[in-house]
C-alpha cells in the first residue's frame, strides 16, 4: 500500500527521526551543536541538500547505470553541497567559519545518501521530495533541541543573548564533548520514553542494517558469508 504524502513527510520528525531514532550523522550533530545558529544553519544547509539530491536522483532514477549509482550520487550530493557553501560564504560569512569544515563534509552525510539509496531510488520525485523535507526537518529539529540544552545550561546564552541565573550557573562541560554525547543520550531517553517504545528500533547492526551499506560494498560480503556458512552447515 503507497504512502500518503503527509505520513512520508511527518515521519522524519519522530518516528524515524535521522538523529534520535536511525541514529545516523551523529558527528555532525554533537559538533554543531554546540550553539543554536550554528545548529540551526547546519541543520538547514544539510535540508536544502537533502531535498535537491532526493529530487535529481529521483528523477535520474531509471538513468543512472546500478554498477554506479553510488558515484553519481555523491556527485550530484557533491554539487549541491558545493553550491550551498558558496552561497553560505557569500551571504552568511560568519556561518561559514563557524561551521568550518563540517560544512562541505555534508557530501558524505549517511543521511543524504542513505535517503538516496533507501527512498529517492526508488520512489517518485514528488514523494522524495516529501521524504527530503520531512528528514531534514527532523534532523534540523533534533540539531536546534540539542544546542538549545548545550547553549543555555552549558554557555548561560541562547542565539548568543544572556538568560538572567543560566548567565551565572553555567555547567561548561556540556559545551564540551562529553557534554554532546550526555545531551544526545538524553534526548533519545526522552524521545523513548514519550512515545512508549512505539519508534522503530534497530534490530541488527551488522552491514545488514545499515542504510549505507551499499556505498561502502560491505552489504555483498556479508551476505556472501552468510551463505556460505549456511552452505557448511546444509553439508554438516
Amino acid at each position: 500500500m503507497k504512502e500518503s504524502k503527509l505520513t512520508i513527510l511527518t515521519r522524519g520528525l519522530i518516528k524515524e527521526n535521522p538523529v534520535l531514532v536511525l541514529v545516523l550523522g551523529t558527528c555532525p550533530v554533537l559538533a554543531t551543536s554546540t550553539s543554536v545558529p550554528n545548529g540551526f544553519g547546519m541543520g538547514i544547509a544539510a535540508t536544502v541538500v537533502l531535498i535537491c539530491s532526493n529530487i535529481v536522483i529521483s528523477a535520474l532514477k531509471k538513468v543512472i547505470p546500478d554498477t554506479v549509482r553510488i558515484p553519481c550520487y555523491i556527485v550530484v550530493i557533491a554539487s549541491f553541497v558545493t553550491v550551498v557553501q558558496m552561497l553560505v560564504k557569500a551571504y552568511v560569512p560568519a556561518l561559514n567559519e563557524s561551521l568550518g569544515i563540517f560544512l562541505p563534509l555534508i557530501v558524505v552525510n549517511c543521511i543524504i545518501l542513505g535517503r538516496a539509496e533507501m527512498f529517492a531510488n526508488k520512489n517518485s520525485i514528488i514523494d522524495s521530495a516529501f521524504d527530503g523535507i520531512g528528514m531534514g526537518l527532523g534532523f534540523t529539529i533534533a540539531l536546534v533541541l540539542m544546542a538549545t540544552i548545550r547553549e543555555v545550561v552549558g554557555a548561560g546564552t541562547w542565539c548568543g543573548f544572556e538568560i538572567p541565573v543560566f548567565s551565572t550557573h553555567t555547567v561548561s562541560v556540556l559545551t564540551m564533548a562529553p557534554g554532546g554525547f550526555f545531551v544526545f543520550g538524553l534526548l533519545i531517553a526522552i524521545l523513548v520514553k514519550c512515545t512508549n517504545g512505539r519508534a522503530p528500533k534497530r534490530k541488527s547492526f551488522d552491514c545488514e542494517g545499515c542504510p549505507s551499506a551499499a556505498a561502502c560494498g560491505k552489504l555483498g560480503s556479508t551476505q556472501e558469508s552468510d551463505s556460505k556458512k549456511e552452505e557448511e552447515e546444509g553439508v554438516q
